[in-house]
Formats: structure tokens, C-alpha cells, sequence
């Protein structure tokens, strides 16, 4: 099997998150991903813990293990004039370049856009920031959480107090923003024979994903607040109690609170209630009759009546249940590696599958992220004997 992009060589010179997410979105679909990370190595192989096998020397971060799978690992030292002619070197073979570094650093490496391009007239350069490229921030380093509120994404999630969301959602969008953004350009590569830089940020990634908050505000002229465990512009749609734990439920159309109504005996035309904008305007009601009606009946019961009576519903799990799910494992989404120190294990997989390949990603097998430097010796090899 021919993965979809098996004949295209990446540089990974970003560390962190957002632009190692992106490089690995690529190595899942099958390019080779070499990651160049200083002596020291990338930041995130220090995060934690957990690590797995705390040796001094051997241990490996589990944070660095989840966002760098499918990647060869060099270490060069950028200030280096002969370290730099390695990279040169990789350059000039390379489809696309990644980096993260903060504006201005890699051309005071000597490696600005135009001599990227003079190297390698048809390289994609990839460039991550954490608030853009240009305009009166664009020197700001940035950092997960500092984009989450900045880009407005904190004030919308939360009960009583803005509260970022449980994973680097800036970092990660901006990985996603990134990833497709070089597909893009490779696409049109076809065409022109000549690459172009993409530009995205982390400040992107959160004004990206507003969607309708945005627009609550932009055209209707409404700042929106923190939307709690329910949405703002539907009800019943959210998180409701049961006997015994809660239950997700999600009316997202009349037929669907018709079909509750039905189901708990309930009129759905009561005072308050007939249509989702009189819904929305007594959301605290439709939570207090929702719950009322499951007060005593157990969550397992509440899904099964649920899903007799055609209403989306689901469970709240914790992680070791999601990967205990026999859904998620027949998706893919959990992969076995073999890795260099830790021998075989567990890692959540890519997010596509494609029609020819019952495996998750677009490559036949995957490959464990790399310890240090483990490819510096078959990489330099390599270059050498294809100059």
C-alpha cells in the first residue's frame, strides 16, 4: 500500500506541541518525518511527570510520546557552522519545512525564508507563532493557556470562573491549521513547481474555532458568557443528572424533544417550552424538569430509554474507559509501537482511515517516537551517500 504521502520528506525543527502535532498529522499519512531537535532535545521531553522508566538518561516523557510518533530524530546544534551545513544539506532534499520558533530566530540562524527558498525553490514552509507573523503582538512567545484566554476561548468555558479547556487546544488546533494548510500548498506545488510559506498561529487556531460564539457577537452584537455544561443556543442539549451519575442529552431539533417528551410522559407544548427559543429563554426550567424526570432512574437505564425513543445520549467516561471502549479500538485509535527504550507500547492513534486500509492513518504500520538523536548516525549516512 502506497500511503498518500509516502514520497514526501519533512523537517521538523519545531519542539513543544502545535508544530510537532502538525508534523506528526503528516507522518501518520505516511511522509517521512525527520525530527531535528537541539543537543538537549526538544522541550517536552522534560515535561512531566508521568515519565516511563525514570532512569537518569533513559526515562521518556509521556507528554514528548504523545505528539511524535511516525519521526526520525537528528540532533544538530543551529549555531554551528558545520551543524548548519547539515541542515542546509536536508534543505535541499526536503518537501516541507516546520518550524515554531519565535519570529525572527531562524533567519538569525542564517536561515531566513528567501534562503530557504534559494536551497529548495520548491520547499513548503511551514511557520507556527503564537499570535502571527505580523502586526503589533506577532513577537509575543506563546504558550497554550496564554492563547486560550487571549483568543477569547477561556471566557466561554467554565461554570462559575473562565477554565481552559482539559488538553493544549490552542497548541493542537494550531498543529491541525498547520498540517492542512501545508497539504494545501503541496497540492498547488503541482501546478506552480514552486513552494510558499503558511503561516498560522495559536491566536488563529482559537479566533478559528469561535463558530457561532463568534458570530453572536460580530453580527448579533452579543458578547457571550461561560456556557457551562449545556449549550448556549439549544435546550435541552448538555449534561443532566441521574441517579447515579450524569448523562449527556441532546434535543438538537424539535422531533428530538418531541420524542423525550414522549418518552417521560411529559407534554412538550407546556407553558415555556414549545419551541427551542422559548427553551433557551427558560434553560434553568427544562434543566430542573429534565432532571426531575431522571431523578430515579439509574444511567444506564436513562440511555437505554434514550436510545429506545431515538435521543442522542451519551455517557460522561474517563479516559481509561474510552480506551477500554470497544468503539474507540475498532476505530483505530489505539496503536501498539515498538520503541527503542520502552519495547512495546500503547499509543492514541491518528484520527483518519482511509477505504483501503482497515488501519488507523494512512500508513501500514507505525513507527514509535524516537529517543535522542537515535537517527543522527542513518540520517548523516544517508545524506552522504546521496550526495
Amino acid at each position: 500500500m502506497v500511503a498518500p504521502l509516502d514520497d514526501v520528506l519533512v523537517l521538523d525543527l519545531t519542539r513543544a506541541l502545535a508544530g510537532p502535532h502538525a508534523a506528526m498529522m503528516l507522518g501518520d499519512l505516511g511522509a517521512r518525518v525527520i525530527k531535528v531537535e537541539s543537543p538537549s532535545g526538544d522541550d517536552t521531553r522534560t515535561w512531566g511527570p508521568p515519565f516511563v522508566d525514570p532512569e537518569e538518561g533513559e526515562r521518556e516523557s509521556t507528554y514528548f510520546l504523545s505528539a511524535n510518533r511516525n519521526k526520525e530524530s537528528i540532533t544538530l546544534d543551529l549555531k554551528d557552522p558545520a551543524d548548519q551545513d547539515v541542515l542546509a544539506r536536508l534543505v535541499e532534499r526536503a518537501d516541507v519545512l516546520m518550524e515554531n520558533f519565535r519570529v525572527g530566530v531562524l533567519d538569525r540562524l542564517g536561515f531566513p525564508v528567501e534562503r530557504l527558498h534559494q536551497l529548495n525553490p520548491r520547499l513548503v514552509v511551514l511557520q507556527i507563532t503564537g499570535f502571527g507573523h505580523d502586526g503589533p503582538e506577532a513577537k509575543r512567545s506563546g504558550f497554550d493557556q496564554i492563547a486560550q484566554g487571549e483568543g477569547g476561548l477561556m471566557s466561554l468555558t467554565g461554570l462559575s470562573e473562565p477554565t481552559k479547556v482539559g488538553v493544549p487546544i490552542a497548541d493542537l488546533l494550531a498543529g491541525m491549521n498547520g498540517a492542512y494548510g501545508v497539504v494545501a500548498a503541496l497540492f498547488e506545488r503541482e501546478r506552480t513547481g514552486k513552494g510558499r510559506v503558511v503561516h498560522t498561529s495559536l491566536l488563529a487556531g482559537m479566533v478559528g474555532v469561535h463558530a457561532f460564539q463568534g458570530t453572536k457577537w460580530t453580527v448579533a452584537g452579543e458578547v457571550p458568557g461561560l456556557a457551562g455544561g449545556h449549550h448556549p443556543s439549544i435546550a435541552p442539549y448538555g449534561m443532566f443528572r441521574t441517579a447515579d451519575g450524569p448523562v449527556q442529552i441532546a434535543c438538537g431539533s424539535e422531533r428530538l424533544w418531541q420524542d423525550f417528551c414522549r418518552e417521560f410522559g411529559v407534554d412538550p407544548a407546556r407553558e415555556g417550552m414549545a419551541t427551542n427559543p422559548e427553551r433557551v429563554a427558560h434553560r434553568d426550567d427544562v434543566i430542573e424538569l429534565v432532571e426531575s424526570l431522571l431523578a430515579d432512574i439509574p444511567a444506564a437505564e436513562a440511555l437505554d430509554r434514550l436510545d429506545r425513543a431515538g435521543v442522542p445520549a451519551g455517557k460522561v467516561r474517563t479516559l481509561d474507559e474510552v480506551y477500554d471502549w470497544e468503539q474507540t479500538r475498532s476505530q483505530g485509535l489505539l496503536i501498539d509501537v515498538d520503541h527503542a527504550t520502552l519495547g512495546n507500547v500503547q499509543l492514541p492513534g491518528p484520527a483518519l482511515r482511509f477505504d483501503d486500509n482497515a488501519y488507523a492513518g494512512g500508513r501500514a504500520t507505525h513507527v514509535a517516537p524516537p529517543t535522542l538523536g537515535q537517527h543522527n548516525a542513518a540520517i548523516r549516512e544517508w545524506l552522504d551517500s546521496d550526495a
